[in-house]
């Protein structure tokens, strides 16, 4: 057990932290955490990142986005080497006036996607980007027979 005595001069001693931490630095390391853990989480009129849901079934792997308010036109999807771009604006009023919000989000994509069959559909403000698998990366089903 380390026995840490605390005086208000900024610094305390830590000898299993390798010497003395300012306040400010023992803070900053405290928050690390939770700055990066919820930086995904940045509100819609800042712009930025916009949450998605992965998931897959035995012949697809699905993107799943929302984006409330967006039309249509305002979403460009792409694929290019192994990752998934998708950007999308929308109009947004405010006491300044009328101002566009810019949302983007590139998504890491597993090597057997057969990239030519890729579909995006959009409705009632949800993305569904549908990723087929390739043939050859599907698991087949080998029957075992008895001699």
């Amino acid at each position: 057990m380390y026995l840490i005595k605390y005086s208000n001069r900024n610094t305390f001693p830590s000898n299993f932290l390798g010497g003395r931490l300012g306040t400010q630095d023992i803070e900053n390391q405290i928050d690390w955490p939770f700055g990066t853990a919820l930086r995904g989480f940045t509100p819609a009129a800042l712009g930025g990142q916009f949450p998605i849901d992965l998931y897959e079934d035995k012949d697809n792997t699905y993107v799943r986005a929302e984006l409330p308010g967006v039309n249509r036109d305002a979403i460009s999807v792409e694929m290019n080497e192994g990752s998934l771009s998708i950007q999308a604006s929308r109009k947004e009023k405010s006491a300044e006036g009328e101002g566009t919000v810019s949302f983007n989000r590139l998504v890491s994509i597993p090597d057997e996607v057969e990239s030519t069959k890729v579909t995006a559909v959009y409705e009632n403000g949800i993305l569904t980007v549908t990723l087929p698998r390739r043939e050859a990366s599907k698991p087949k089903k080998i029957s075992v027979s008895v001699n």
